[in-house]
């Protein structure tokens, strides 16, 4: 169950700025927005804090107002692997909207994180009121679904350096700064887990990377891309 230092914040600028910055709700008008605002709620979570844990009651879907949240599995064996990163306007705890089920996954605050949560039966009745809600919805689905794909193929067929390799080239294109510089969005433990490693094979293979001429690492996050063609084929 979630500690006792979280803390409700009722603050309504607070709560249109959280549901008016969520992709599946900035579509539509103010009015609708003010409606949906209303059965809105935050949470306030501390850096570490776990927002929800594998087999936790599914009835609420998050929004990450301000923060930035890791959503990860533990296999049997406590081994962790890392499904993806929340930022602000991200959502997890979709499933809720469709069933009563239970987290399969945990949920936990990679800084001080504040998250909007509106129950499942608020928002099951919104969904019915504005079918386009369901749409973006199932937009997001097909998304992670994609991803989840990638990934699972990749990790089954590619080894680590073109694992590392796709990731770079991936997370490029996604940036809109229009450089051939990225910051990787999270920590190399973080992406170790997300792509099937270790932190130490992870900081290995970026030297091995870079002295191949491929990439220049400018700090300990930041990267700049050298050879993108050379890149696609590690």
């Amino acid at each position: 169950m979630k500690k006792d230092t979280t803390h409700h914040d009722h603050s309504v600028e607070s709560h249109k700025a959280c549901v008016s910055l969520v992709p599946i709700f900035n579509h539509l008008e103010d009015g609708q927005l003010d409606e949906i605002m209303g059965t809105t709620h935050s949470v306030s979570y501390q850096k570490h804090e776990l927002i929800y844990h594998a087999g936790d009651e599914s009835n609420a879907l998050y929004i990450v107002n301000k923060g930035k949240v890791r959503i990860y599995r533990l296999s049997e064996s406590g081994k962790e692997q890392l499904v993806r990163i929340l930022n602000p306007g991200d959502f997890t705890g979709e499933m809720a909207l469709f069933s009563e089920s239970t987290h399969e996954t945990y949920a936990e605050a990679m800084v001080n994180t504040k998250i909007c949560m509106i129950n499942r039966l608020d928002l099951q009745e919104f969904l019915m009121k504005y079918p386009s809600i369901s749409l973006k919805i199932l937009a997001e689905f097909s998304h992670r679904l994609d991803a989840s794909e990638k990934q699972s193929s990749r990790f089954a067929t590619e080894k680590v350096d073109t694992r590392i390799a796709l990731f770079l080239v991936d997370y490029l294109d996604k940036e809109i700064s229009g450089t051939d510089e990225l910051t990787l969005p999270m920590s190399k433990k973080d992406l170790a887990s997300y792509l099937g490693t270790t932190p130490e094979t992870i900081s290995r293979k970026f030297n091995e990377l870079e002295d191949r001429g491929y990439i220049k690492q400018l700090t300990h996050k930041q990267i700049r891309i050298v050879d993108l063609d050379g890149l696609l084929f590690v």
